[in-house]
């Protein structure tokens, strides 16, 4: 019988296996838009570690093995923001992108502010992550041409806020 997924918030000592997942998820994200210098292969251990300790960072495991991440935070505009999902190749298409996703927009939403929208980002070019988003029910908001290779895609998904029952 095989192991199952767990999901859970990330720990310090889970930041080098994040670190060398997440370099590894995004070797195909570099080689898709000819530019090994972006911002998730160039990040330090130390930045990582930061970032644990400010932002909501949740990871994916089988038995011991760290096999996805995803990271959010909330702005000063109630908004949730959502980053650097990644999964491992073997992993992946297997609905855990979509779960941890979920798992970090849960986890947003049990905070002290609330959330009117969820927003993340991905390059034009990865459509596996387009289709994905939209199947989670965001929506494109705008693009910004990065370089003339890279343009970003933001795309938000509203929160529906209850009506006030009297």
């Amino acid at each position: 019988m095989g192991m199952s997924v767990t999901t859970s918030i990330a720990t310090e000592d889970d930041a080098e296996r994040i670190l060398k997942l997440q370099f590894l998820c995004y070797q195909s994200e570099a080689e898709l838009y000819g530019d090994w210098g972006i911002e998730p292969l160039t990040q330090t251990l130390d930045s990582l570690r930061t970032e644990l300790k400010e932002r909501h960072v949740l990871v994916a495991r089988l038995g011991d093995e760290v096999v996805g991440s995803v990271r959010g935070w909330m702005d000063a505009d109630g908004v949730g923001r959502i980053g650097r999902l990644c999964v491992h190749p073997r992993m992946q298409r297997h609905g855990l992108g979509t779960r941890l996703v979920r798992a970090m927009e849960q986890t947003l939403a049990a905070g002290d502010q609330p959330v009117r929208a969820y927003r993340l980002f991905t390059g034009h070019r990865s459509i596996g992550n387009l289709r994905l988003y939209q199947r989670l029910g965001y929506r494109q908001t705008e693009v910004e041409e990065v370089s003339g290779r890279l343009s970003f895609v933001a795309m938000e998904k509203p929160v529906p806020q209850l009506a006030a029952t009297a």
